[in-house]
């Protein structure tokens, strides 16, 4: 999900256009609900994750998604959170502040499988409120404008929201530094990197602590 701002705040989201329908579909690709098409939110300047982007993502994952807990920070259009609940995932917990986009989200989720996915409205920095199971893998997709990937993966780590041996998945604009490799970021190892158009995403670890030659 790429958007061009992100505002805190009850009432506030990516835009401040009155709420609208449905403005498009994205296609999932592969699993349960492949070829389906769910309708993305009508918000100022969201835009799914391209299909190649997904395509490439989830080849690199392959193997990793079948009964994972999966997180998806900024859902946007949610075309991420619901392409890894259609292959498998186990639990898929989409956050999502933009009223307009949450309300969608709730609508595809209800519609796919309520039992394993969970929408949520909040500010994707200050969730959760109480502790959470980690998850397997972590989509971090923000509003490119909003420079706030490098602050959610520190977010990550500081909730204790990734598993060991968990896997995020950041993305960024090509033209802004690797959000990863920022101060305050945290510490971590780039596995795989794929660019689309404007748009470079990279699967992380956790970085291995460094150790004292002897």
């Amino acid at each position: 999900m790429r958007r061009t701002g992100y505002q805190r705040g009850e009432n506030r989201g990516s835009g401040a256009a009155k709420a609208r329908g449905p403005s498009g579909r994205v296609r999932l690709i592969a699993g349960r609900f492949r070829n389906r098409r769910i309708p993305v939110a009508d918000v100022p300047g969201l835009r799914p994750t391209p299909e190649r982007t997904r395509e490439t993502l989830f080849n690199w994952l392959q193997g990793r998604i079948e009964g994972a807990r999966v997180l998806d920070l900024f859902a946007g259009s949610g075309a991420l959170g619901f392409e890894a609940l259609s292959r498998g995932a186990e639990r898929v917990v989409l956050i999502e502040q933009d009223r307009r986009a949450h309300r969608t989200l709730l609508e595809v989720a209800a519609e796919l499988d309520p039992e394993r996915c969970d929408v949520l409205r909040d500010d994707a920095l200050r969730w959760p409120r109480k502790p959470v199971a980690p998850f397997d893998l972590v989509l971090i997709d923000p509003p490119f404008a909003s420079k706030l990937a490098s602050a959610a993966l520190a977010h990550v780590l500081d909730a204790g929201l990734l598993a060991v041996a968990g896997r995020v998945y950041c993305e960024h604009a090509a033209k802004d530094p690797a959000p990863w490799t920022e101060p305050g970021a945290g510490s971590w190892h780039l596995l795989k990197a794929t660019r689309t158009g404007d748009s470079v995403g990279g699967l992380l670890e956790v970085a291995a602590p460094a150790t004292d030659a002897v």
